[in-house]
């Protein structure tokens, strides 16, 4: 990365400027995390890959646009999780439920708060692995494979009032963690591939 390019507003004005090696710095430094950032919404990799290129795209092509006050890394993190909204509009009608999740993320995923989000989700993930073996594969099948209480119990060959003791409990070790944004963090983690049931569930 050219020194100049260290500078976020030189960053910004070179690219308002349309030089293109400051674009392809911005790529270069860029592109992995933002794939990797991509890849946690989506689940799915190439979906994620088509989500940053068009974030790179649309920022070439509005660069004339760009306001150098801007924090770029904040400000492309923001652009991948708008497109991956609007991505995930055009392919799913959005639940009630899932409404009210997306409105939740709008309020955290801002330009001030992409760090804190990150941190949380990070965090998440650490309690998740930390969880006690039962009650954290009972958490995994209903968050990350979408499951029911009823349908894991039969698999498990539990009581259903099993599953939702170990289902409660790692929601209380979590929520210890991150407060009143847990089942939003969740949802960003686990959202996309959850059954309807699965999410009123807790």
């Amino acid at each position: 990365m050219k020194n100049q390019y260290l500078n976020n507003n030189n960053l910004i004005e070179s690219l308002q400027k349309g030089k293109e090696e400051a674009f392809v710095c911005l790529m270069n430094t860029f592109h992995a995390k933002l794939c990797i950032y991509a890849r946690g919404l989506t689940k799915d990799h190439y979906t994620a890959q088509d989500i940053v290129q068009n974030v790179f795209l649309k920022v070439w092509e509005q660069r004339q646009k760009l306001n150098p006050n801007y924090n770029i890394n904040n400000f492309l993190y923001r652009l991948v999780y708008n497109e991956f909204i609007d991505h995930y509009r055009k392919i799913k009608h959005l639940a009630p439920l899932e409404e009210e999740h997306i409105k939740q993320l709008n309020a955290i995923v801002r330009d001030d708060k992409i760090t804190e989000t990150t941190k949380l989700i990070e965090l998440v993930k650490k309690e998740i692995e930390n969880l006690p073996p039962k009650c954290k594969l009972v958490f995994t099948m209903g968050k990350l494979e979408g499951l029911t209480y009823t349908e894991i119990a039969e698999y498990q060959k539990v009581t259903v009032r099993t599953v939702e003791m170990h289902m409660s409990r790692a929601f209380e070790i979590i929520r210890k963690k991150i407060g009143d944004k847990t089942n939003t963090i969740l949802f960003l983690l686990f959202g996309m591939h959850l059954k309807q049931n699965s999410l009123t569930q807790n």
